[in-house]
């Protein structure tokens, strides 16, 4: 029995290096420049992480970074926690329900996406400020004065989190929506018949066909809520982004900034896979 000739080392790298080169055409040059230059920032940001900072990390391990990792990881929680519940149940009843105005509410509903959410920050709390039209019409009515009521105040992790919320349920919404469009109405005839109610032909049945768009729809609330910076830092809630602006621009230390942008890179990382 014959066995196959063996190829050289030379002969297996020159064939490599001639395949490499018929693969290089105009369009694989351009799509890998175009690679390049979107990755630039991501490994500019992790090129700085094994540069030394001089105890920077130190300082803020035993000040600040406590508190960005607390505020970020219960901001994140409320607001995913939020979007999920807002967005799938409204999707389930534009698709499932009738009632007047459907149609408007299927698109209105998308709206809060056109909005900044540092605009609906500053929106809200001029609203819903002491000196705001809402408690300044209460005390007119109730004839109460500044303490003699309890009244959230918005400029807080909750306020912050709550209009969050109501900014990016849309990324939940859009995707919950499509998957019920897409499910057959025969699996849903079938839980019918064997006696499932509304409620629980929900949990039972449509909610476990939509998981993976409400998965993906949840992740882009918390990548998009991770990288907000406007709205925390207008509230006055210190998290990651707010963090890696003060360190670069409050203790001008632009590498301790970068790291703190790795490790954060390193949580959006985590919610993608």
């Amino acid at each position: 029995m014959s066995t196959p000739a063996r190829r050289s080392p030379s002969a297996l790298l020159s064939g490599f290096a001639s395949r490499f080169t018929l693969s290089l055409n105009p369009w694989s040059i351009a799509l890998f420049l175009i690679a390049l230059i979107v990755a630039l920032p991501i490994l500019v940001v992790l090129g700085h992480i094994v540069m030394p900072t001089e105890g920077v990390w130190q300082h803020l391990a035993s000040t600040v970074l406590p508190r960005y990792l607390s505020n970020t990881f219960w901001l994140v929680l409320w607001v995913g926690l939020g979007t999920l519940v807002i967005g799938t149940g409204t999707a389930w009843l534009v698709v499932m329900c009738r009632f007047p105005g459907k149609r408007l509410f299927e698109w209105a509903l998308l709206l809060p996406l056109a909005v900044p959410t540092y605009v609906i920050a500053y929106a809200y709390t001029d609203f819903l400020q002491v000196a705001g039209p809402l408690q300044s019409l209460l005390r007119e009515w109730f004839h109460w004065q500044v303490g003699d009521y309890y009244f959230p105040n918005v400029r807080s992790l909750g306020g912050a989190a709550t209009l969050i919320t109501f900014v990016l349920y849309p990324y939940v919404y859009l995707l919950a929506r499509a998957s019920f469009l897409e499910q057959s109405v025969c699996v849903l005839d079938v839980g019918r018949t064997l006696g499932r109610g509304p409620w629980r032909l929900f949990a039972s049945v449509a909610l476990p066909l939509a998981r993976p768009a409400l998965v993906g729809g949840v992740s882009l609330v918390l990548m998009e809520t991770l990288n907000e910076f406007g709205a925390v830092q207008f509230f006055g809630v210190d998290t990651f982004t707010t963090g890696i602006y003060r360190t670069w621009f409050g203790l001008g230390e632009p590498i301790a900034a970068a790291q703190l942008a790795a490790c954060l890179l390193t949580f959006v990382i985590a919610f993608v896979h």
